[in-house]
């Protein structure tokens, strides 16, 4: 059964740097100039696109294999796939120059090749070499750091439309040669290019990392660099039980950094909570966002429904920075600011909801057994409390994201972890919330949800 009328395979097969592969041959180029030209001739409801793993004939790649005929192309370049799609795909004629129909061949090539490999692989392992996984698991923060420090030093905006490493380390008040050590190690993260001495940016790092781009995420990634310092102190953290001092804090900026990296969070996920909880519900009139944050929730509601009346909660240094998001989104009628602590101060009474997003994670058990509790006070009847949050399995080994949270929470609170929805379910039924319930949003977040009846 063919469900498509064509079904095509592209090896996208990672391997580790300086092993043929198709992928080092260009074939994720080759896959994504494949889904534009399908998408340009309507094609994409009759093709369906596929990556696969490893063939065996790295040496010949980019791979790519075609069904229901079952025609294999080798060495394909972007620059063939309009002809591909065109003549192939269009008219049922393969590209003769690009097929490769030697059957024996490939077969005896894609046996040695799995050959070698097993042999390979058997060797390292009788030498006690270590796994390549692990490898890149322990060294995985030198691209991490490396575009850390770019962000940091604002590397991507010092380029620009083109600069050699003089320029840019003038720009950024940096040494040359170091600069230019940085500005190699991001060509080869392929964030930039280099023709000759210059360098420019990749079409990601113009559109994502240069001030003034539209989808600028610089000022909120910083927050992220603010944190790896914590990071780097875990082995105490651990030996010690709770977060251990850092210096971080102190800086002005960082404050700002950290709401810009919130927002950047929340601004997507903010419009599928409202939906999965029916803020259009002509119910839903009061709500309280206790730690709004930038108050991408609260302007989501206010969004939805112009019947809505959002108040945010949150500390005296946080509330001018929340007052500027809300302005900017048109909605400070709705939407009103409260200076406070949420550990101490009272909530208020006949609210519709009240939300706990990103926020029971930096807390302890006893201070989020009291928030709940102070939250089921504050709602009025047939209200509901919706915590948004990294959710744990029962046996709190996943997922890997929430677990890796939680290291950060020990990292950069006193008490504060991720929690699984038995904890926040317990926690809420114990405050008097007659049904609790979670409801599964896209990403690494969920919602726990009481209602007080």
């Amino acid at each position: 059964m063919e469900p498509f009328r064509f079904h095509l395979f592209v090896c996208t097969q990672q391997k580790p740097e300086g092993v043929p592969s198709c992928p080092a041959s260009g074939s994720l180029a080759v896959l994504g100039a494949l889904d534009g030209e399908l998408q340009a001739h309507g094609l994409n409801r009759e093709v369906q696109l596929t990556t696969c793993g490893c063939m065996g004939l790295c040496d010949e790649g980019p791979v790519m294999v075609v069904y229901p005929a079952g025609v294999w192309y080798r060495r394909v370049q972007p620059s063939d796939v309009s002809e591909i799609v065109t003549a192939h795909i269009g008219k049922g004629q393969p590209v003769a120059r690009l097929v490769w129909n030697d059957a024996p061949a490939m077969k005896a090539m894609a046996v040695e090749h799995g050959e070698k490999f097993r042999e390979a692989m058997a060797a390292r392992d009788r030498a006690g070499v270590l796994p390549d996984r692990l490898d890149q698991m322990i060294r995985g923060y030198m691209p991490s750091r490396c575009l850390l420090t770019a962000l940091e030093l604002d590397i991507f905006t010092a380029v620009g439309d083109g600069a050699n490493s003089a320029q840019v380390g003038a720009k950024i008040n940096a040494n040359a040669r170091a600069t230019g050590m940085l500005l190699n190690a991001l060509v080869a993260l392929g964030l930039l290019s280099k023709s000759g001495d210059d360098y420019k940016n990749t079409h990601e790092a113009a559109r994502f990392f240069v001030q003034g781009s539209k989808d600028n995420h610089r000022n909120g990634l910083l927050h992220t660099a603010n944190i790896w310092h914590r990071w780097s102190t875990l082995t105490d953290a651990v030996r010690s039980g709770t977060c251990v001092q850092s210096e971080q804090e102190e800086k002005p900026e960082w404050k700002r950094n950290f709401i810009a990296g919130m927002q950047r969070n929340a601004k997507d996920r903010a419009p599928l909570m409202v939906k999965a909880l029916g803020a259009s519900n002509s119910k839903v009139r009061r709500v309280l966002d206790l730690g709004g944050g930038s108050g991408a929730y609260s302007i989501a509601f206010a969004k939805a429904s112009p019947e809505v009346r959002c108040e945010i909660l949150d500390i005296p240094e946080v509330v001018p920075l929340t007052a500027e998001y809300v302005r900017q989104a048109g909605v400070s009628e709705q939407v009103t600011l409260r200076t406070g602590d949420m550990l101490k101060d009272d909530f208020g009474s006949g609210f519709d909801i009240v939300m706990l997003n990103a926020i029971c994670h930096m807390f302890s058990e006893e201070q989020n057994r009291d928030i709940i509790r102070r939250a089921y006070r504050a709602l009025a009847p047939n209200g509901r409390l919706v915590v948004q949050d990294f959710i744990l399995n029962p046996d709190k080994t996943g997922p890997q994201q929430a677990a890796l949270f939680s290291l950060n929470m020990l990292v950069n609170t006193d008490g504060g972890a991720s929690y699984s929805e038995g904890e926040y379910t317990q926690w809420m039924k114990a405050a008097g919330f007659a049904e609790v319930c979670r409801v599964n949003l896209p990403g690494p977040s969920s919602l726990v949800v009481g209602l007080r009846k």
